[in-house]
Parts: structure tokens; sequence; C-alpha cells
């Protein structure tokens, strides 16, 4: 299962229908919460997603609308006895920050405090690039180790069947068939959560070649210049940044008050710069899937299959790194 639970879309303030930030990550047997707002715990319920889910979670910066929530959701964890350890990362500077936050959760929850003060790998397979915001900011991006795709012709054609097979993907070689005689190349799925930031080499560094990109789009074109004075994207920028990077997908979200609940115009902008990417603009609650994973088909052609969005029913390896918002 790889699926992005979309938890609130509102940036400095709620509405009556957007929550705050908040975004879970269903990655296979991992669950990374992304940005807890105020409201999260309840939004969780709302969503059907259950505190034991949550396997790591990723703080871009210690803004409220992006951190508030997480004593609220470190206290379900605990009320819950989630059994397994929690692994908590965050920029180096907001570490008193994060710290008075855990310190009013309830206790019993086996958390693991990572900051990290530079760009690079935090985990297996997780890393963050600096963002330009007003304080301190990270965003993060999820890569999936490239891999092989088995052909069933060629296997045939060499013999291989049965037990061979699985043989042959640990060894690589086997009665002198090799695997990349039979198989071919298959990229691995990419993440990326680019939040509260004015357009930066980071950015475009988390967002390159991405199979889902999640990106701020806190205002409309027309009011760029407070874009630009916040350190935030226009929905245009947004579009520009998937288009530049090859995304496939673009999830808008963290969108101002402004603009009330509908998002019709900041979705629009960001299509006429997107390119190829797919659009959608993120609503409360609302999960959307992963694009088909990227295929083999013959003549060396990679083909991409649908991305889905739906309203939802009611392993990585330790690496410890010692206004507007």
């Amino acid at each position: 299962m790889r699926q992005l639970v979309v938890l609130g879309t509102a940036s400095q303030v709620p509405t009556r229908t957007r929550n705050h930030n908040g975004y879970l990550l269903r990655w296979d047997g991992e669950g990374l919460l992304f940005d807890p707002g105020e409201g999260t715990q309840r939004q969780m319920i709302h969503a059907g997603v259950s505190a034991n889910m949550i396997t790591r979670i990723c703080l871009t910066h210690v803004h409220g609308d992006h951190c508030f929530g997480l004593p609220g959701v470190l206290s379900r964890m605990a009320l819950d006895a989630v059994p397994h350890p929690v692994h908590l990362h965050f920029p180096s500077s907001g570490a008193d920050v994060v710290r008075a936050l855990v310190s009013v959760s309830t206790p019993g929850v086996d958390l693991g405090l990572h900051p990290h003060g530079e760009g690079g790998p935090v985990a297996d397979g997780l890393e963050v690039r600096p963002l330009k915001h007003r304080i301190e900011t990270y965003g993060y991006r999820l890569v999936e180790p490239d891999g092989r795709t088995l052909l069933p012709e060629r296997l045939q054609a060499a013999g291989i069947s049965g037990p061979d097979t699985g043989r042959l993907q640990r060894q690589g070689n086997l009665a002198g068939v090799r695997l990349d005689d039979v198989s071919a190349a298959r990229p691995g799925q990419r993440f990326a959560f680019v939040m509260d930031t004015a357009p930066c080499p980071g950015a475009e560094e988390l967002a390159d070649g991405v199979d889902l990109l999640v990106a701020e789009s806190t205002f409309a074109d027309d009011d760029a210049g407070l874009a630009g004075q916040y350190r935030h994207l226009t929905a245009g920028q947004a579009g520009e940044m998937a288009a530049h990077a090859g995304a496939r997908t673009l999830v808008l979200t963290h969108f101002s008050a402004r603009y009330g609940g509908d998002a019709t115009l900041l979705s629009a902008q960001a299509r006429a710069s997107a390119g190829t990417a797919a659009v959608i603009a993120a609503e409360d609650l609302q999960r959307i899937g992963f694009p088909r994973r990227r295929r083999w088909s013959q003549g060396a052609a990679l083909q991409h299959g649908p991305v889905t969005a739906s309203m939802p029913n009611p392993s990585f390896s330790q690496v410890s790194h010692g206004g507007h918002s």
C-alpha cells in the first residue's frame, strides 16, 4: 500500500472546510506523518488513520501550523500503546520547540529525536534538502531503489522457471543466464514533500523526477508580491517546479484562507504551468494513490498509469543526526 492521506490543507489559520496541515504517507509497512498541525489527532479519526500506522514523523520547520498537533498525536500514540519505535525528524534549530512539544505529551512512546542541520540522508531512503523560508526549513524526499522487472517471454526462452527464477534473482547469474538478459530496468518510486518555501535549488532537487510531489500553493499568481514577502510559492510557481522537475503528479496544498475553501483558481494556475504533470488540489480527508509503477514494454518505452484520488471511508533503518507560516 502506497498512498497519501491528506489530514489538513490550510496554511496559517484553519477554515470551516480546511484543517491545519497534516499528511500521512503510507509506504508499504511504514507510515510517515508530515507536519502535524493543530487538530491532526481529530483529523486522523475522521480519515480512519490509526496511531499504530505512524512509524516516523517529519517536520519541515517549527511554525505552529506545521507542528502544534504533535503533542496530541504523541498522546494518542501513548494511549493506544503503540508498540514500535517512532522516529521524529526536525531542523536542529527547532530543537527547543520540539522538546517543549514532546514534554507535554503523555509518556509511553518509544520516541527517537533526530535533528538535522544540513541536507542529506536522515534514514534509509529518506533525505532532506534546505528550503528558503523565514526560519530554518527542510523538505523531504523518499526514494525506492531501482530494481528489475522480469520478462516472462525471455525467462521461457532461457528455460528458467519455478524455483530457478528466485535463484537467478538472488544470484544474478544461473547456468550462464544473466539476470540482465531476462529482465528490464524498473525505476524505483519517488516522493517529495516541499512546504513553506520560495523557489530555490533545494526545492528543485527534492522534486526531481518524483512520481508524487506534494507542494505548498499558498498564494495565487496575482499575489506574487505577498508570496515573495513571506517566502512562499504561488500556484504557478508550484506548477513550474513540477514541470521542470519532470514530476508525474503534483498535489497542491497549504492554501491561504484568503481564497476561502475553493482552490479552483489555484489549481487552474498550477495546471497552466505544470507541463505533463497531473495536478490535484488537495482536500481534507482525501486519499491520493501513487501513479502506477512505471512498467517496461517492448520497444523499451516506460509506460505510466493514472493517479487515483478518492475520499476515505470512515523499515527504514535508523540514522541519527545530531505572520504566514
